[in-house]
């Protein structure tokens, strides 16, 4: 475990996916602890797809590989490239085992900087293959939410209608449910998780706050290269999950064709990717 520390926060950041198991604010953790007998997970990265996909498969250059739910970054150990008191960069490169599921060299960095109150998260991938790379990275972190998520709102900066794209099962359909109409707080309720989780493809907001309506207990997350954002946690359990991913799962109907997926991001050789988001503790 590495820990990064300022004059507000500590950080603390499993070498096992470079995921993030503790943030606190004097005394107050933020993160979800991650229990196994409810969900094991903390903030695990996303790479190299966001979601699931059709019979867990896809297509690239006329042979079939198969690659797991949000892919298998998360089950990698990282490499510590670069280290300071209040920031850290784990590194980690594919491999034979990697390109049996994802046939691209690469690196993948994940950059940890304490800023006031603010962890910002960077992500850069680099395609180190003579030829194009397909792929989606993102963020599934949980919040603590201990007094239980009705006691919360999920906050935006501007007015939103949001419909949730409904889940069967890994595939996304083009079924929408309505959640709410021309307003910048959404009140959390375990009904609404009781299938998956709820998938926002038309957000205008670039950043959500989760706050307890009774104590005032808020955190931000800033979301700016992010093209969905998923709201998820299992029903009756502490924590809710805020995500920002730059792709999505596999639609209803999907040919298998990784070039053709919807929300695919495509890297030339050579070239590198970069995304962001930060998570802010409001007080």
């Amino acid at each position: 475990m590495v820990i990064i520390k300022n004059e507000f926060l500590t950080a603390k950041i499993n070498e096992l996916g470079a995921e993030l198991r503790s943030l606190s604010l004097d005394g107050n953790e933020y993160i979800w602890e991650g229990k196994p007998e409810v969900w094991p997970g903390a903030c695990p990265l996303m790479f190299p797809i966001c979601g699931g996909l059709k019979d867990d498969k896809y297509i690239f250059e006329g042979k079939e590989y198969t690659l797991e739910k949000h892919g298998y970054a998360r089950f990698k150990t990282f490499s510590v490239e670069s280290k300071t008191d209040n920031s850290v960069v784990f590194l980690h490169k594919s491999d034979d085992e990697t390109k049996q599921k994802f046939p691209f060299d690469y690196e993948l960095r994940v950059g940890y900087t304490l800023d006031g109150k603010t962890l910002k998260i960077d992500y850069s991938v680099i395609n180190k293959t003579a030829k194009t790379m397909y792929f989606n990275i993102g963020s599934h972190e949980g919040y603590a939410t201990p007094e239980g998520i009705e006691d919360y709102d999920v906050l935006f900066p501007q007015n939103e209608t949001l419909d949730s794209y409904v889940l069967y099962g890994n595939l996304l359909s083009q079924q929408k449910l309505p959640i709410i109409k021309n307003q910048n707080y959404l009140p959390l309720y375990d009904k609404y998780f009781t299938i998956d989780a709820l998938v926002f493809k038309d957000l205008k907001s670039k950043s959500a706050t989760l706050r307890n309506r009774k104590t005032g207990k808020a955190v931000r997350v800033d979301f700016p290269d992010a093209n969905y954002f998923l709201l998820w946690h299992k029903p009756n359990s502490p924590y809710m999950c805020l995500e920002p991913w730059n792709g999505v799962q596999d639609i209803v109907g999907s040919s298998y064709d990784i070039t053709k997926k919807e929300g695919i991001s495509v890297l030339d050789s050579g070239k590198e990717f970069l995304y962001t988001h930060s998570i802010t503790i409001v007080e």
